[in-house]
């Protein structure tokens, strides 16, 4: 009997959440990746806060346009990545938007990149409604970078 419950409990399904990373372990992260070379540190650190509050399996559905931003970033999938589900999709980003979702944060950095190429940091609404104009250097403070 004792088997038996250890094997059903190894086959329960698990809940996969997404990884909460601190400000700071973001920050280093992020200037690891050269995410700061046209933008501040600051400045992404406020709009990722903002966006996902930090986490990196963020998902969050749009019923306007029927699109899913994705990731730490918030990604959307109607512009940006694959989902295999948002009509009429670009893809501008080339990507599976679930890979915009991985804790490495390679792949949704270029694609962020890409976007502040092509948009420039005000595409993300959480940056202009909590970051831009604002002195944001406290988003830093203690992250020894």
């Amino acid at each position: 009997m004792k088997v038996l419950l250890f094997l059903g409990f190894m086959f329960l399904p698990m809940v996969v959440h997404g990884r909460i990373m601190e400000r700071c372990e973001f920050a280093r992260r992020a200037k690891q990746l050269n995410l700061d070379s046209k933008i501040s540190l600051a400045n992404w650190v406020c709009l990722v806060q903002g966006e996902s509050n930090f986490n990196t399996k963020a998902k969050n559905y749009n019923p306007g346009d029927r699109s899913t931003d994705y990731g730490i970033f918030q990604i959307n999938s109607h512009f940006w990545c694959a989902d295999g589900k948002t009509p009429n999709a670009s893809n501008g980003c080339n990507v599976k938007c679930t890979e915009l979702m991985e804790d490495n944060l390679i792949k949704a950095v270029r694609c962020a990149k890409k976007i502040v190429d092509q948009q420039g940091i005000g595409a993300w609404v959480a940056w202009r409604k909590n970051c831009q104009g604002r002195d944001v250097s406290s988003y830093l403070r203690g992250c020894r970078l």
